[in-house]
């Protein structure tokens, strides 16, 4: 099985970072507001104490920025 997708790495590390900040953020704001799902917990040493839920919320807009990013990336190298 071959794959005919160029992904650049930088556009693959962009993708992986923003998984990470979307799910993370997400998995947060989901902790702060109803205590369950605490899946990436790694995500509270990330964010100050007493401002979760605003570090959360920008976790995910950082994560959905560099997705953004890698996309015009990989679109880029792809010659779109």
């Amino acid at each position: 099985m071959t794959s005919t997708k160029d992904t650049s790495p930088l556009a693959a590390v962009s993708h992986l970072l923003s998984f990470t900040l979307v799910v993370g953020g997400g998995s947060g704001l989901l902790h702060e507001w109803w205590g369950w799902l605490h899946f990436m917990g790694f995500v509270r040493f990330v964010v100050p104490d007493g401002y979760e839920v605003y570090g959360y919320v920008v976790m995910v807009v950082l994560g959905l920025t560099v997705g953004a990013a890698g996309g015009a990336l990989s679109d880029r190298s792809r010659g779109r």
